[in-house]
């Protein structure tokens, strides 16, 4: 007798999961940074319409589709056609790159976690050279917070062909991460439901303690002011705030970018979404889920940023303003000025009096005179890894009380870390939980054991000294044009394989409501020729940039240079886009094989 399928416990539950795992460190981390590079709050216009033409539509799409067939996505678009089924394999493949590399981030934040209990935090200061006759050499180029995050974290090899040796600490982490994980999924639906109520509620309640110390810190207003407010169009003559808006509402990248923050913040085609929803009741309501996880997540990608602008203007306001005491300082040392004489409203002024007066003098001084500028300290554009484990850090050890705002920030990037393992392993682990030739020899808990096991131990490569290289390949190249292609396939085999009509009428049967003309609009055109535009633009933004680079760290100078992948990197890349691209067709041409040497004719498509 076939097992009755596992059922959220009810639907809160799945609710939370889809929250949990929508909602991730790129609400945190990637959305600041494009609102940065887009004109502020005019990058909320294309962002607000491109949620509603493509984020919401698709995935309703999704979570449809996992309600419909009550399966992972292998089963799923097995049973929309067989020669589908690729599908589904493309997704599984995508979800296993992601979480080889995804749990790394989670690893940080634990090695991070442990030490922001020690006092002064270990990145608020530069260590002692060898001699201690004074501060390490790198770490005076750089600052505390790249050298602990690029030495002390990575120890970070110069270039991906140095390999280097495994770096224990990160490894352990790292085994701790998928320790952590295998706990919350070890019985599926039963111990993920519950985890999945800390992993979605917990980082809004430390958004929230952070937003109102935040607001209370000096200079975080600069940084509000940064965010919402037009800029200055580059190379014009003068503040002209509405032409900057509409100049960046005419640029196509703003659109694109909009777009693909939509897109990967939702966690679409990873097939994570499908396998939550294929736990539903089957007449549970999607339509309403889908808009309410979807607001939710670009609410709180609105939310983040606001706290994340407030951080940025403290740490921007306190850089400016310890530049401007060390100018004041040496003019003072160096012309024997009163103290008090020279302060930040004058020093301009004093400047080009001492300058006129003092020319001999002043030119000894002037190579040692930095410039100090809070704009460019704000158009210091930072995302990923450089926010989270760079900027934030260095605003952290300059507030008081610094380790319980250390302690706070890292857990909350683990709730959210975790939050989305828990999807990225559903979307594995069900198809196989679903495979009778799996299950029927293994109980789920060990297919749970088996995945894990194996990503941590493929995830091993990103604790080596070139780890961090080999993570930005697997970032950068492992789903953006396969997530984009697997979508496409998705929406048209929705609409023009299973049949649109035919799919309306099960929605209509699952959950008693009509499908509205603007799901049917958004499925059949809007949404696929959008996603026929990314994909446009990605390939021949591959085309045109020509040669594949990564930023290396330079030991000697304190910071990053720009090197050329070598051969076997690009290789690589190359493996990672066509190994789950690939699927696709490939899959269909053995169905189509199979079928033809199977005598009689095939059986109907379900």
């Amino acid at each position: 007798m076939e097992k009755a399928r596992p059922l959220w416990a009810n639907p809160l539950q799945f609710v939370f999961a889809c929250i949990s795992y929508a909602v991730g460190l790129g609400n945190v981390w990637r959305f600041p940074y494009l609102c940065q590079m887009y004109g502020g709050g005019s990058f909320l216009v294309p962002y607000l319409i491109m949620l509603i033409v493509e984020g919401m539509p698709l995935l309703y799409l999704e979570l449809a589709v996992g309600q419909r067939m009550r399966q992972g996505s292998i089963g799923a678009w097995r049973t929309i056609s067989p020669y589908l089924s690729g599908v589904g394999v493309a997704s599984v493949v995508v979800s296993f790159f992601l979480s080889m590399y995804y749990n790394v981030i989670n690893a940080w934040a634990f090695w991070y976690l442990f030490h922001s209990f020690q006092d002064p935090l270990p990145w608020s200061v530069c260590p002692l050279n060898a001699n201690r006759t004074g501060f390490d050499a790198e770490c005076e180029q750089a600052s505390s917070t790249k050298y602990f995050w690029y030495r002390k974290t990575l120890n970070i090899s110069p270039s991906i062909q140095d390999s280097g040796s495994l770096q224990w600490e990160p490894a352990l982490c790292l085994l701790l991460a998928w320790l952590v994980v295998y706990l919350c999924i070890l019985r599926g639906t039963e111990s993920t439901g519950k985890v999945v109520y800390f992993t979605a509620l917990l980082p809004y309640c430390v958004l929230i303690i952070y937003l109102i110390r935040g607001l209370t810190l000096h200079g975080a207003t600069n940084g509000l002011l940064y965010m919402f407010t037009p800029k200055v169009r580059a190379g014009g003559t003068g503040p002209d705030p509405t032409g900057f808006q509409l100049e960046q509402l005419a640029n196509p990248k703003a659109w694109i970018n909009a777009a693909t923050q939509i897109f990967f913040s939702l966690g679409l085609g990873f097939g994570s979404l499908i396998a939550f929803a294929s736990y539903n009741e089957p007449s549970n309501n999607c339509q309403k889920h889908a808009i309410i996880v979807s607001l939710i997540n670009s609410s709180t990608s609105i939310f983040a940023s606001v706290v994340t602008f407030s951080i940025y203007g403290f740490k921007a306001t306190f850089n400016y303003e310890s530049c401007l005491n060390k100018v004041i300082l040496l003019l003072t040392n160096s012309f024997d000025l009163e103290d008090g004489f020279l302060t930040a409203s004058n020093l301009e002024q004093v400047k080009g009096y001492l300058a006129s007066t003092y020319p001999g003098q002043y030119s000894k001084v002037f190579p040692l005179i930095k410039n100090c500028s809070l704009e460019a300290e704000l158009d210091t554009a930072v995302q990923g890894t450089g926010l989270a484990f760079i900027v934030y850090t260095e605003a952290i050890k300059n507030m008081e009380v610094s380790q319980l705002w250390s302690v706070l920030y890292f857990f909350m990037l683990l709730m959210l870390g975790i939050g989305s393992m828990l999807g990225n392993t559903a979307a594995i682990l069900t198809p196989l939980t679903d495979s009778k030739a799996i299950s029927r020899h293994l109980p789920k808990e060990a297919i749970s054991g088996l995945v894990c096991l194996i990503n941590c131990a493929v995830g091993l490569v990103f604790t080596l000294e070139a780890g961090n290289y080999w993570f930005d390949i697997f970032n950068d190249y492992a789903a953006t044009l396969s997530l984009l292609l697997i979508v496409l396939v998705e929406t048209v085999a929705v609409c023009y394989v299973y049949g649109l009509r035919r799919f309306e009428s099960d929605l209509q049967a699952m959950t008693g409501r009509t499908l509205s003309w603007y799901w049917k609009i958004m499925w059949a055109g809007v949404s696929p020729l959008l996603i026929i535009s990314l994909l446009l633009f990605y390939l021949s933004d591959y085309i045109l940039t020509g040669t594949l680079q990564y930023q290396a760290w330079d030991a000697s100078q304190g910071q990053l240079v720009t090197k050329d992948y070598p051969a076997y990197a690009l290789a690589v890349i190359g493996l990672l886009v066509a190994s789950s691209t690939m699927c696709i067709p490939l899959v269909a041409l053995g169905t189509f094989v199979l079928r033809r040497l199977r005598r009689g004719d095939p059986a109907p498509v379900a």
